[in-house]
């Protein structure tokens, strides 16, 4: 059950009014949710376009994405956002505007410098670096060679993030959030635009590579504008300067940028035994792009406006207001992640056929993203209490806890991803059985499970955040309903046939997942998970 505020918790001392937790989320998430059918839609013309295990073009193309993909995540959005929101936040209360851009402009100037210098090599070094990335790519030298130019192509898009990334952390920490989540849309309308037209595979991959890097520009030219449209003095005309405050910045950043990536490095470390499969690279991005749906929407939503929110409360000295604000963001988070965890789970292969089988995407791809959807389905939950577990360690300016557990994460995932994948044979004796590509999923899960395991036990050690009984209550209720709505799906799935016979399979699985939902959402109302009133108390509570 959402609690509602306590009537004496101090209004936080920030220049800046603070908004709502639920509400910033929900500006966040709406964005998100254009952004991510756009993305859907990228997926099904490319997927259309350059299939997967058929030909060269998509596993290549995938390579181009994930790469650079991978170092944003790691560089500019995992460590950077962790270490300078709080950071950010702290001199723009304490010391004013002007120290808090010229703290931004500082940051920006370094993690510029640092990302172009790493463009660069990168590109120089990638015919002998894609040897590491995709080891399996070299047994075919057409595709590892349109994988290592497409791959150069679209590098530059790692340091236009890291500007969007900082200038996004800006406009959080100012309580602004409306164009920060609407950036991410411009990738997907610039890339749909530059794709729909190919109807050749390779012509359709470098298209596609080439639309990263424009949408990348794009993106950081409208951050640009945001910030001096409201009144930041933050641009690109400074030189990188090792300050105090910078090096502290970095210090932080460091040990963050694996705690905050670790899901990520899985994925890409999964890619690389991967890539030893023909179209498994495509298999692991298409299901990828399915359960990061709700993670995208839900988890890095919340946890996007539940860093400042929390920041402030730990800053004011606010125990019981930062021990409210994440129950409620668990909460929340889960009542909105638990229906896509259903669905995963209960009709992957409804779900990938439905959506991508058509054109060069055959009936075996989509039997194969299924297989590893599955498992990344138990593991939504996980990823998505990683990004809402995290803010209460870098509120508190510990980015060295998180880094632990992600590091026990990326072992549980190698051991566990490798050893399903290959199999473990002793003394002739098959011990753990050869899953192949599936195997990489669980090994995915499996390592986040063991991640918010750890961050659990240790807030509870500490004593800084434990889920109130009534909140507990609440999610055993919404496990429930998440569970009679898989039943649900199941048997929709069982009775496809029935389903199709009046409608294609588009409207059919768009049709199973809103029945489902709204079954879900009746569900929740019925048992009293949560009502009306809650909500609405929450959305007027202040971060």
């Amino acid at each position: 059950m959402l609690r509602h505020a306590n009537a004496g918790s101090p209004v936080s001392d920030s220049p800046v009014k603070s908004s709502g937790l639920v509400r910033n989320s929900l500006i966040n998430s709406a964005f998100t949710l254009i952004s991510r059918f756009l993305g859907m839609a990228r997926d099904v013309v490319i997927t259309a376009v350059m299939g997967a295990s058929g030909n060269i073009a998509a596993d290549a193309y995938n390579t181009a994405l994930s790469f650079p993909n991978l170092f944003r995540r790691i560089f500019a959005e995992g460590a950077f956002t962790a270490a300078f929101v709080p950071s950010y936040s702290a001199v723009l209360a304490e010391e004013g505007q002007a120290a808090a851009d010229k703290l931004a402009r500082d940051a920006m100037a370094t993690l510029c410098c640092a990302t172009v210098v790493l463009t660069i090599a990168a590109q120089l070094s990638m015919p002998w670096l894609m040897h590491v990335i995709n080891p399996g790519f070299a047994d075919t030298p057409d595709k590892f060679k349109l994988a290592v130019v497409l791959t150069q192509i679209a590098m530059p898009y790692l340091p236009c993030m890291t500007i969007v990334a900082l200038l996004s952390g800006v406009l959080n920490a100012r309580g602004r959030f409306i164009v920060s989540a609407a950036a991410p849309t411009l990738l997907n309308v610039v890339m749909l635009a530059m794709v729909l037209p190919q109807t050749d595979p390779v012509k359709g991959a470098w298209w596609a590579s080439a639309g990263i890097v424009v949408a990348g520009v794009a993106q950081a030219a409208l951050l640009l504008w945001a910030v001096r449209k409201v009144g930041a003095k933050v641009g690109l005309n400074v030189m990188p300067r090792f300050t105090p405050q910078i090096r502290q910045l970095l210090w932080l950043a460091i040990p963050g940028a694996l705690a905050a990536s670790a899901t990520q490095i899985n994925v890409w470390v999964s890619g690389i035994f991967a890539s030893q499969v023909d179209g498994a690279r495509t298999w692991l991005t298409v299901a990828d792009r399915l359960y990061q749906l709700p993670l995208g929407l839900v988890g890095v939503a919340i946890g996007v406006a539940l860093l400042p929110a929390l920041s402030r409360s730990v800053q004011s000295g606010d125990h019981d207001r930062a021990q409210q604000t994440l129950d409620d963001a668990l909460i929340y988070a889960m009542v909105f992640t638990l229906p896509a965890t259903a669905a995963l789970i209960a009709i992957p292969h409804y779900l990938i056929d439905g959506l991508y089988t058509r054109g060069e995407f055959l009936p075996h791809d989509a039997l194969e993203t299924a297989a590893a959807l599955l498992h990344y389905g138990w593991g939504v939950p996980a990823f998505v209490l990683t990004r809402i577990l995290s803010p209460a360690f870098y509120a508190r300016k510990d980015t060295y806890g998180p880094m632990k557990f992600a590091l026990v994460n990326v072992a549980v995932n190698l051991g566990v991803g490798v050893a399903l994948f290959n199999g473990v044979v002793i003394d002739g004796v098959q011990i753990i059985p050869e899953i192949g590509v599936p195997g990489l999923a669980i090994g995915t899960s499996a390592g986040a499970w063991a991640n918010v395991l750890l961050m659990l036990l240790t807030l509870l050690k500490r004593k800084v955040w434990h889920l109130s009984g009534r909140s507990a209550s609440a999610l055993v209720k919404i496990v429930l309903c998440g569970a009679v709505m898989g039943v649900a799906l199941a048997f929709f799935q069982a009775n496809r046939g029935l389903i199709e016979a009046h409608m294609a399979k588009e409207f059919a699985i768009v049709g199973v997942c809103f029945a489902g939902l709204f079954l879900y959402m009746a569900l929740l109302f019925v048992t009293g998970a949560t009502s009306v009133s809650e909500l609405k108390a929450v959305m007027r509570r202040q971060g």
